[in-house]
């Protein structure tokens, strides 16, 4: 049996892996986690050989989440299973140590797999997003200005290209209005942008946001 931990804010989405992955018979799932301390904790007091992870919780989350997890347990797989689909995020997790990267709308026949297979010691990364990766990343000449940002400030110019509101964009991070707003003058001063229809053109001419 393979032992997994699933980590994800939303129980109808924790319940709904859980689900897939008894139908397939060879899972035991051993824990699970509503935030990044929770998570922690947990890994600390069980065995686990996969860790199922979301990349936007409550407390340590995303990049940080998983150079926590790689520090305290370098031979443990983490695959993602997040809502981002775009290339630098991808990207991203996987250079803080992440096994395997899947969407939440991938089927659920790929997460099986993708859970097998960083399990055994492999990588996993969906098809399309392997693709984007070659296309978007590797083929890349001289670095872009968004790909020298911070993982957080990345991560505010994917939400806020997507039309969500620094408000809102405040309560999914789990951060302050201000911290956001913050960002997104960073934001602007590196990308050499004048105005959030600006910000937004960029994150448009180049493939952000989805």
């Amino acid at each position: 049996m393979i032992r997994v931990v699933i980590a994800d804010d939303q129980s109808i989405i924790r319940h709904g892996v859980r689900q897939v992955l008894a139908f397939a018979g060879d899972f035991d799932i051993v824990g699970e986690a509503r935030d990044g301390w929770e998570l922690l904790t947990l890994l600390a007091e069980c065995a686990a050989d996969v860790v199922l992870t979301d990349m936007s919780m409550p407390g340590p989350h995303g990049v940080e989440l998983l150079k926590r997890i790689r520090d305290a347990h370098p031979r443990l797989p983490v695959l993602v299973l997040s809502m981002h689909g775009e290339a630098q995020i991808t990207a991203r997790a996987l250079k803080a140590g992440a096994a395997g990267y899947l969407t939440k709308d991938s089927e659920p026949e790929v997460l099986i797999a993708a859970v097998r297979k960083v399990a055994a010691g492999g990588r996993y990364i969906d098809p399309q997003l392997a693709e984007k990766l070659v296309f978007e990343t590797s083929l890349a000449g001289d670095q872009l200005p968004h790909e020298s940002l911070s993982n957080r400030e990345y991560e505010v110019l994917v939400l806020i290209a997507r039309g969500i509101s620094l408000s809102d964009i405040a309560g999914q991070l789990h951060l302050s209005p201000k911290t956001i707003s913050t960002h997104k003058a960073r934001l602007m001063q590196k990308l050499n942008v004048h105005s959030t229809a600006e910000l937004v053109r960029y994150a448009i001419e180049h493939g952000l946001g989805g």
